[in-house]
């Protein structure tokens, strides 16, 4: 400050950078923006030709060492992405960055603002100088602002990894894959416990990030546990009680009573399906996550919707009639074709099975998924970071361990730009209605199926998108206290005289009206209870890609 109020003699006096009251308007202008432009490309270097030196060469010191710095993370996100994303997701490590982006943020503003004391407003044209105070503010909004937004997105982050992801030693892969079971849960007011009605497992290729989805039915019996699994005593031949113990029971019966035989495990019952998971498929599963379907609206908004190409007509599920097992007529409809759905279509395009099979609701399922993981590139994820990041909180349970986190983003990434392959334990791809596949399951077949599908042998895979097995090869329907929310196809056996076995009569659909499905049409025959009818008309609402 001393050497720019000293008033120097000779020719250094008519210099315009460090001395602009001996200058043309002009040049002052020219010179105001300069000092600008410096400010925000190399950050004390406007001090330095125009200003206090000493707090120039301080600022290009630190200028330099953040170069240095992020030169270093380009360097390792290209040679080492998992180890960067360690870094950054480490609960100490991250805190550290969010501190220096805060100072960095404030150090920034206030070169800003030196650089306008240098620039010397007064000097200027009156019209000149609400530009550069513009100019200013912009750019102070676009270095500052950023470096401020990029510390409260780090501290958000922290909360959100700290509160989802365990701590714990992290996971090798088994023969070269890593193993996840996801499951969609729903603990309402009127279920008892939770119940994950979408049952998952994700597997991944290490190296390459190639995934395959294990999808199994929610209906599933006699679920085997491998040998050191706790619950291989309690059940040596399988989760094989009749109809009571299909799969997504066992998540409650060992939560209410065998919680003991998983002693310092966080969610008793979500080790145990990893274990009937691991049995049944011959892999074993490593870790779970689940999802909250009540919260999984809030997510899929969070996300700005999420975008299908639906091949046929889905129901969205009214309440249940007292004292029976069906369902008033439907709520609403969600029709096909390449659509955003919000939070609440996209639950319910995911949970819905009136009228059709589980089957179907599981192709739905997949494809959601793929559909999200494909909609989280980077631009939706800085925009709509703080309500993603909320909702995952609220929704998200996992036993993933945080330190790993870097590795498992790597290979998420690895995997976002392959096709999914996808198989199901069931109809299509095991069995049909005929042989009640999913009641008496050959795990013999089931293993070596899987491990043909994953070695790509000769074993036909599941096709990515695969069509659902037609309404009448359902499997035999779930205990009704399994599923309230569905209510059982009827089959089409006709009489005569145009009545199904039970009486019911059944509308004919004219083959020129079967392209013209209309929403009063399907709620028509939804109200006068023509399940037959219904039923083949949603038949393909299992077909679904990507939008």
């Amino acid at each position: 400050m001393n050497q720019q109020r000293s008033e120097p003699s000779g020719s250094s006096y008519t210099d315009p950078v460090r001395y602009p009251q001996a200058a043309a308007p002009a040049v002052r202008t020219k010179r105001a923006f300069i000092l600008l432009l410096l400010t925000l490309v190399l950050p004390g270097s406007a001090q330095v030709v125009a200003g206090d030196r000493r707090l120039g060469r301080r600022a290009l010191q630190v200028t330099f060492a953040v170069w240095a710095v992020a030169i270093a993370a380009i360097i390792l996100a290209v040679t080492n992405r998992a180890l960067l994303i360690n870094v950054l997701t480490n609960g100490w490590a991250s805190f550290l960055i969010m501190i220096v982006l805060a100072a960095l943020a404030v150090a920034w503003g206030l070169l800003f603002l030196n650089t306008l004391r240098i620039i010397r407003p007064p000097l200027l044209q009156r019209r000149v100088r609400p530009l550069v105070s513009a100019c200013l503010v912009l750019l102070m909004v676009g270095t500052s602002g950023s470096l401020a937004y990029g510390a409260y997105l780090m501290n958000v982050s922290r909360q959100t990894f700290g509160s989802i992801f365990a701590s714990g030693p992290s996971l090798d892969p088994v023969d070269g894959r890593y193993n996840f079971l996801l499951m969609g849960g729903d603990a309402g007011e009127d279920r008892t416990g939770l119940r994950p009605d979408s049952i998952s497992m994700i597997s991944v290729d290490a190296k390459t990030g190639q995934p395959v989805t294990f999808s199994i039915p929610r209906n599933f019996q006699n679920a085997q546990f491998p040998a050191d699994s706790p619950l291989h005593d309690v059940y040596p031949d399988g989760y094989n009680c009749g109809d009571e113990c299909i799969i997504n029971s066992l998540y409650q019966t060992v939560t209410e009573n065998y919680a003991d035989l998983y002693p310092g495990a966080a969610d008793p019952g979500a080790e145990a399906m990893m274990d009937a998971v691991s049995g049944s498929l011959g892999l074993e599963v490593q870790a779970y996550v689940i999802v909250d379907m009540g919260g999984f609206e809030q997510l899929v908004d969070a996300m700005g919707g999420v975008t299908i190409n639906s091949g046929g007509w889905v129901p969205i599920t009214a309440g249940e009639i007292p004292g029976t097992n069906r369902h008033y007529p439907p709520d609403g409809w969600i029709p096909p074709g390449t659509q955003t759905l919000d939070g609440y279509h996209a639950l319910w395009y995911a949970r819905s099975r009136e009228f059709v099979t589980d089957y179907h609701r599981i192709a739905r399922q997949q494809c959601v998924q793929q559909a999200m993981v494909a909609q989280m590139d980077p631009a939706t994820l800085l925009t709509r970071f703080q309500a993603i990041a909320t909702a995952g909180e609220e929704i998200v349970k996992t036993d993933l361990p945080q330190d790993q986190l870097g590795s498992f983003v790597d290979l998420a990434l690895k995997a976002k730009g392959q096709p999914m392959e996808r198989m199901t334990i069931g109809p299509p791809d095991f069995g049909s209605a005929a042989d009640n596949f999913v009641t008496y399951p050959d795990f013999n077949l089931i293993h070596a199926r899987v491990q043909e599908f994953l070695a790509g042998l000769e074993a036909a895979p599941a096709e990515p998108a695969p069509a659902p097995a037609p309404a009448e090869e359902a499997a035999p329907a779930a205990p009704e206290e399994a599923a309230p929310e569905a209510a059982p196809a009827p089959e089409a056996d006709t009489g005569t005289d145009g009545e199904a076995a039970d009486g019911t009569p059944i509308t004919e659909v004219p083959q020129e009206e079967e392209t013209e499905i209309t929403v009063e049409y399907l709620q028509y025959l939804a109200e006068i209870g023509d399940d037959a009818t219904l039923g083949s008309l949603l038949n393909n609402n299992g077909e679904c890609s990507v939008g």
